[in-house]
């Protein structure tokens, strides 16, 4: 009885250092069947109330090994708060072009990858912000991807 209650101490002290209070909004949309259409286009809303602080914000993608690039175009649309509209297509690197070894962290076959695409962002005015992503390969469905999302953190001073 004592070993258990060590271990459930243990568990609970792994669970509470795992929270990450610099996490402002982290959501994944799951990619039906593993095949993202083009015209699937998940969108994500930000409320944003400091406008003094500095955000780093992350595309969370997640794909299996069977994936059959190296990289992947995104385009992202962010809506801010007075309808104002930005895009951008990019292209972002999920393995290694040579080697094929997945830069994302792994379990099985099944790769998370965080990949940073505004560092030092400053938004300037406090509201949602709605980020809507798409995929831009030739390929459509795109095959083996099983989740898209984002992760607005704050920056630490």
């Amino acid at each position: 009885m004592k070993r258990f209650g060590m271990f459930a101490a243990l568990c609970l002290g792994i669970l509470l250092t795992g929270c990450d209070k610099s996490v402002v909004y982290k959501a994944y949309e799951d990619i039906d069947d593993g095949q993202w259409f083009i015209k699937n286009t998940p969108s994500f809303k930000v409320e944003i109330t400091d406008t003094t602080q500095l955000y780093n914000v992350f595309y969370l993608v997640r794909n299996t090994l069977q994936y059959p690039y190296y990289n992947l175009y995104l385009t992202r649309k962010i809506t801010a708060p007075d309808s104002s509209v930005s895009t951008n297509m990019e292209e972002v690197f999920l393995s290694n072009e040579i080697t094929g070894k997945p830069f994302g962290k792994g379990l099985g076959d099944l790769f998370d990858h965080k990949i940073p695409f505004l560092t030092n962002h400053k938004f300037p005015r406090s509201g949602t912000y709605t980020f809507t992503l798409s995929q831009s390969m030739r390929q459509n469905p795109l095959p083996f991807v099983m989740g898209i999302g984002i992760s607005v953190e704050k920056v630490e001073k």
